[in-house]
């Protein structure tokens, strides 16, 4: 359902004789280039099999910069569904979610609602991108819609909103350590997981000529062989760093054509200008962060001086 932009009376929707402010879509026409499996898998999670059918709301997880949400919202363009993001931070409170009174100029209180608010009232699609930054006492307000009963209470307005039949929600969730334990009450409503991992070789390179289709080859090339090498030794570097990593030596190379270094020179720098001086190396770099994070090898039995792991006279096979 689309609304028209330029209908002001098009974007208030009164509830219980409250006028609630909507919140302008997205627009997004984004391709999807990877994995079609985990779009499908998305796209089936949003499915209603039957009128007493509910969809679902999934978490979207993976490290930061490989394309989740850039999934959610490819997968609203496929739908054909307007779309709302919804940016989570640790100091996100329940009115920020819902709805917030805003003081006008008339001195009236004004009642503008989220994003995810305003997709539920429209029938959109709604992504909480990187929900686990996100505080319990702001999970705690959306319990009730990520259940049968589909509806949201805001304290602030007086008034309980109801989603919309076509509504659809999804979660990102970064793989890092700054963020928030979810409660489990909210991860049972947050179902399946879908697990997003790094591209393939071919998908990554796609995705660079994509954002970037006036790279030189050969630099994308480079790109695209340390990110693989990176992904090969657990390295959490993704294809957004690939980008601005292109971006920088484009950059580079165009302010001073006659740049006295070789383009894999400028790329390297590039590559320490984004991601620091060790990324150069990744093999020593994959080695510290390992001895950082502590060697929890097995201890090595008498047969492990005399036969390698997988030899098949080795007494623990």
């Amino acid at each position: 359902m689309t609304i028209p932009a330029s209908s002001a009376s098009a974007r208030n929707r009164m509830i219980d004789g409250v006028t609630l402010r909507l919140a302008p879509t997205l627009a997004s026409s984004l391709e999807w280039i990877g994995e079609k499996d985990i779009l499908r898998q998305l796209l089936a999670c949003w499915l209603m099999v039957d009128p007493r059918d509910l969809p679902l709301s999934p978490r979207i997880t993976g490290h930061p910069g490989i394309g989740k949400t850039t999934l959610a919202m490819a997968a609203a363009h496929e739908r054909k569904q307007d779309l709302y993001i919804f940016q989570c931070t640790a100091d996100t409170r329940p009115e920020d979610l819902l709805v917030t009174p805003v003081l006008a100029e008339s001195g009236a209180i004004a009642y503008h609602a989220s994003p995810l608010v305003t997709a539920m009232l429209t029938g959109g699609v709604c992504v909480l991108d990187e929900g686990n930054r996100m505080n319990e006492k702001s999970w705690a307000s959306l319990a009730p819609l990520l259940d049968h009963r589909r509806s949201v209470e805001s304290i602030v307005a007086g008034i309980q909103i109801h989603a919309h039949a076509d509504f659809r929600c999804c979660v990102t969730m970064n793989e890092d350590a700054s963020t928030y334990e979810v409660p489990d009450y909210i991860l049972s409503r947050l179902q399946p997981t879908l697990q997003m991992g790094f591209p393939r070789k071919e998908d990554e390179l796609a995705i660079l000529r994509y954002h970037l289709p006036f790279a030189p080859e050969d630099l994308l090339a480079l790109t695209v062989q340390f990110l693989q090498e990176a992904h090969q030794l657990n390295l959490a570097f993704s294809v957004r760093d690939g980008l601005h990593m292109l971006q920088y030596a484009i950059k580079r190379l165009a302010l001073d054509p006659a740049h006295p270094l070789a383009k894999d020179q400028v790329w390297r720098e590039a590559v320490t200008k984004v991601l620091g001086d060790d990324a150069v190396d990744l093999p020593s770099l994959s080695r510290r962060r390992a001895g950082a994070l502590g060697d929890h090898s097995l201890p090595q039995g008498l047969g492990d001086f005399f036969f390698e792991s997988n030899d098949p006279l080795h007494p623990d096979k």
